[in-house]
């Protein structure tokens, strides 16, 4: 063969090899896959990525596997497309699993190619995004699969808190393949497309008599609104992949960048007279404090996070004066904004996540306390609230806190104050700073003087007015020094975006350590 046909011959085969590759698991097996409503691996890189940045490695790369006839069956890039590409002209690295090749199922080439890609995002310090559409462990390959999946678990551990890492759950996920998703930072599911579970329907009937469906048991609002495990669902995988790159604009690249700065033409000094009555004069009578928010921040922007899950407290990002921002509020219109097991863990793996990458914190009280109630003691509130007590302690971003309202007992420390290291700390006129409320504190405080009174009613009253006056305002924790600025609710946006110019070179350290021991 002379030296030029050699060439061809080399040609037409890497033509052939490149034609098999982009064509997956084939013409067939993609036609049932889109006629379920989902992309293929490569149109979803496609619209996630900027148009022409995406630079595959890998392509070729096939299972070694002997067994079961598999030395047969070998198919260019091994059911997972890796490489790396821009959203909005910024690196990212990402991986998404193929359906119609194998089921999506890892084998140990697939999970080197993860790895590889992973390996990198942290060299070069940028995202790291899952397409996640996998049937699981591929059966043949054993032990080999699992231990592929403990090298991607590796991984994900070692990358978290130094470049931000995402799941988008596109089809089934199952098994040993719910792990990497969750130890990333944020999960993302379709509706009635994406599955988590440990084990599935047909496994929980055999062992505990359990009827249950894929949507019920781990479809993407059983996963938003009981588990905690998603944090945004979405109608639809276009939805999904706008959503990944929305979100993307509110995060630095690595824990040693900001995140972006985004121009806005919403006046830093924009004074909203709504919120200066939008507080109720009956404190027991609810308010949605996502409208205070939207008043806050830029253009009224907010991406809120986990929105179905603990809705008594709300967390997301937003802009204030360009900067991206970490908000975590109390929700007085559900369960009064109090304390419970979930909000105590949804807040705190939050407010960590915002601590490992530099972005500032907003805190917004209204808080009567911890819920009370067997159900919240026996399932370890105490434990789960200090998980929240110890990610904002341990906080060494600009911390910034509004009070709006209550502020009563513990969870009026926990809740981002002075005391466990917020910088500034500010109350509107409405906030009630106390060990707890007016009524509790009077029936406490005065029982027996109330009891043997000729008008206990009147006394009380009398009692309650008095104990108001004196503690149920934000002026005693301003005369401590525990409130910074008693301020104006029209003031706040003002207020806010000012002292996150004045933190914007904070420097504070944590005592040296390997890591510390967060309740879990």
């Amino acid at each position: 063969m002379s030296d030029a046909s050699s060439r061809q011959h080399m040609l037409d085969r890497l033509e052939d090899l490149n034609r098999r590759a982009l064509e997956g698991g084939g013409t067939d097996r993609i036609a049932k896959h889109k006629a379920r409503g989902r992309l293929t691996a490569r149109e979803r890189i496609d619209a996630l990525l900027d148009p022409g940045t995406f630079e595959e490695l890998d392509r070729l790369k096939t299972h070694r596997c002997t067994d079961f006839g598999m030395e047969q069956q070998k198919i260019p890039g091994d059911g997972v497309v890796t490489g790396h590409g821009k959203i909005h002209g910024r690196q990212v690295f990402v991986f998404a699993q193929d359906f119609t090749v194998f089921g999506g199922s890892l084998s140990g080439a697939f999970a080197e190619k993860i790895c590889k890609i992973m390996d990198l995002a942290m060299k070069v310090g940028a995202p790291v995004i899952g397409l996640n559409d996998s049937g699981g462990a591929r059966i043949q390959e054993g032990v080999v699969s699992l231990a592929g999946y403990a090298d991607i678990f590796l991984r994900n551990t070692l990358a978290s808190g130094v470049v931000p890492q995402i799941s988008a759950i596109l089809g089934p996920c199952a098994g040993g393949a719910v792990y990497s998703p969750a130890i990333t930072d944020f999960t993302v599911m379709v509706e009635k497309s994406s599955y988590m579970f440990i084990t599935g329907p047909d496994v929980i009937k055999a062992v505990t008599h359990e009827s249950v469906t894929q949507e019920e048991l781990g479809g993407a609002m059983a996963h938003a609104s009981k588990s905690g495990v998603n944090h945004f669902i979405v109608p639809d995988e276009p939805a999904c992949l706008e959503l990944l790159r929305e979100l993307l604009t509110y995060l630095p690249q690595n824990r040693s960048e900001d995140p972006p700065f985004v121009p806005t033409d919403d006046p830093p000094n924009r004074a909203d007279a709504e919120l200066d009555t939008l507080v109720p004069d009956n404190p027991n009578r609810p308010y949605d404090m996502k409208d205070v928010i939207r008043r806050l921040v830029d253009d009224g922007v907010f991406l809120e996070v986990q929105p179905h899950y603990a809705m008594n407290m709300v967390i997301g990002f937003a802009r204030l004066g360009g900067r991206s921002v970490g908000i975590v509020a109390n929700q007085p219109a559900v369960l009064a904004g109090c304390l419970d097991i979930g909000a105590s863990r949804k807040a705190a793996r939050f407010v960590r996540f915002c601590d490992c990458f530099n972005i500032p914190l907003v805190t917004l009280v209204d808080v009567p306390g911890f819920l009370p109630g067997t159900e919240q003691e026996w399932n370890g509130i105490i434990l789960h609230g200090a998980k929240l007590l110890y990610a904002f302690a341990e906080a060494t971003v600009p911390k910034l806190t509004v009070i709006t309202r209550k502020a009563y007992g513990g969870a009026y420390d926990v809740m981002a104050s002075k005391h466990i290291r917020a910088d500034l700390n500010f109350a509107w006129p409405t906030a009630e700073i106390a060990v707890m409320g007016s009524d509790g504190a009077v029936n406490i405080i005065y029982r027996g003087e109330i009891a043997q009174a000729d008008d206990p009613a009147a006394r009380r009253a009398e009692r309650t007015a008095e104990y108001r006056e004196t503690f149920a305002n934000p002026f005693r924790a301003a005369e401590l020094g525990y409130v910074d600025e008693v301020i104006h609710p029209r003031e706040t946006r003002l207020k806010l975006i000012r002292g996150l110019d004045m933190l914007q070179d904070k420097v504070d350290t944590n005592p040296p350590k390997k890591h510390g021991n967060i309740p879990l």
